[in-house]
């Protein structure tokens, strides 16, 4: 059963990116007030400076706002060997915020270096090596203060379509964060990805997704971005991915982690009060808890999605 403490939320929701130049950045503390005013008890860290530094500022700023700090999301270079020493000084600083602050998992993606995710190309085989070699330099990394690794295929990055994934599974042992929107956007069966990776799923983001839109990032009609900015995830149960499945994979699989609601957007500027990013987290959170509702009664089928 899918526990109710386990839910947290993540800056970008509210339109916090990591890319320069993505788009209004809410201050802080009104994103955290809105984070616990609909319910989740939780957060990622959101890109490195974003929230302080500090950790002792940093957990006073998320005390103050009632939520843990579960993660951060961090994507380099992993693929090449000449960026390694590079790549892993990040994953090092980042480590060091998040163990500090008492969070427990780190998330990281097999970034190309540009400035967003629009880039697409194909790793050789030397290449996977080098990206393998680096995971497990990161995991030790990420050990040596007590955090876990958690692998994120993420669009634009080195691993994003299906057939990329199941290359990473069948290569590597490294646990994975099963986020829901990208894995749909690289073509893949989220639920069958839940279920080949079974206990490797460390860490789980949970975002729908408009079908229309996938396909034309896909096709490469639409950027990444700009698909985002149209509506590209959607809040849960408003998409067209089977939630549901999903869900009923990772509980098959004893998945007992952290699921973190994230329905990436960009802002031109700051919402009205109780306007905004806030309405997709609240939505989102509650069809969860509805699904929640129906599991306990063994009504789950009756959703439809």
């Amino acid at each position: 059963m899918i526990g109710e403490s386990k839910v947290a939320g993540a800056p970008i929701t509210w339109g916090v990116s990591e890319v320069s130049g993505w788009g209004y950045r809410m201050p802080p503390a009104r994103v955290l007030r809105e984070m616990r005013e609909v319910g989740l008890t939780a957060t990622e860290l959101g890109p490195r400076g974003y929230l302080p530094q500090d950790p002792h500022k940093l957990r006073a700023m998320l005390d103050s706002a009632g939520l843990l700090l579960v993660g951060g999301f961090i994507a380099v270079v992993l693929h090449e060997p000449h960026q390694r020493a590079a790549a892993l000084n990040e994953v090092r600083k980042q480590v060091g915020t998040l163990a500090a602050a008492g969070a427990s998992t780190l998330v990281v993606a097999a970034a190309f270096g540009d400035n967003g995710y629009e880039r697409h190309e194909t790793l050789s085989k030397e290449a996977w090596k080098a990206l393998a070699e680096c995971l497990r330099a990161a995991e030790d990394m990420a050990a040596g203060r007590s955090l876990k690794l958690a692998f994120h295929p993420h669009a634009g990055t080195a691993v994003e379509t299906s057939e990329e994934v199941s290359t990473l599974l069948e290569t590597t042992n490294v646990a994975i964060c099963l986020d829901t929107g990208h894995l749909y956007l690289g073509g893949a069966d989220v639920a069958q990805v839940a279920r080949d990776a079974g206990a490797r799923v460390r860490h789980v983001h949970m975002k729908d997704v408009d079908a229309e839109l996938a396909s034309r990032v896909r096709s490469r009609e639409l950027t990444y971005a700009a698909a985002v900015r149209a509506g590209l995830y959607r809040p849960l149960g408003a998409g067209d991915l089977n939630v549901i499945a999903v869900l009923d994979a990772l509980r098959a699989s004893g998945y007992d982690g952290w699921y973190v609601f994230e329905q990436d957007t960009a802002l031109d500027r700051e919402p009205a009060p109780s306007d905004g990013p806030v309405r997709s987290a609240r939505q989102s959170l509650e069809f969860f808890r509805e699904l929640q509702g129906l599991q306990h009664q063994g009504n789950v089928g009756g959703m439809g999605r």
